[in-house]
């Protein structure tokens, strides 16, 4: 069961650390739980309990406050580990932190950076770009390996994502080391 407390702490942590902070398992079921218990209570038209209502829907509103302010600091954060992963092609920091909805959230955002640099070179150079990387997300831990120019790779983690080259991305995949995100 989570309380105020442990969401203002949350977003406490949220706010003075660079990194994405690990939430607790079900964190957002945890609150969809506490905010249906607040309006519940807040709902009830009890004479007696009028002045603890009034206080207990004010507690609702700033948990509320606290919530959504939480998820915009969270998205933020997203967004630039989407952009440094577009960028060099791994992405590894924080993506064990991520609850589902912003891992989702997150590889779109790869796949959307990584299709318009792919435009923009196709525009620049007037020649529509081979991709040859394939996005693709690590279903174990892999120790450093070489690819197929000698070139050292890895290591990788559980659950990190990386742009590997197709080639290197469908030998693993058919190890079952990696799950295929994007291929195009």
């Amino acid at each position: 069961m989570i309380t105020y407390n442990d969401l203002y702490e949350a977003l406490r942590k949220e706010r003075y650390a660079e990194q994405l902070q690990q939430l607790q398992k079900g964190f957002l079921e945890d609150v969809s739980v506490y905010f249906k218990d607040k309006k519940d209570f807040s709902n009830k038209d009890d004479g007696l309990f009028s002045d603890l209502a009034t206080k207990n829907k004010k507690k609702l509103e700033n948990a509320m406050a606290i919530f959504k302010e939480l998820l915009i600091r969270r998205r933020k954060k997203v967004l630039n580990l989407a952009f440094i992963a577009s960028e060099t092609g791994i992405a590894k920091k924080d993506f064990e932190n991520m609850i589902d909805f912003e891992k989702d959230i997150f590889e779109s955002l790869v796949r959307i950076l990584e299709k318009a640099d792919k435009d923009i070179n196709s525009s620049i150079n007037g020649v529509k770009e081979v991709r040859s990387t394939c996005l693709v997300r690590f279903i174990e831990d892999i120790p450093e390996f070489l690819d197929l120019n000698g070139n050292a790779i890895g290591p990788f983690e559980k659950g990190e994502i990386a742009n590997l080259s197709k080639e290197i991305a469908e030998i693993l995949s058919k190890d079952k080391r990696v799950e295929l995100i994007e291929d195009e």
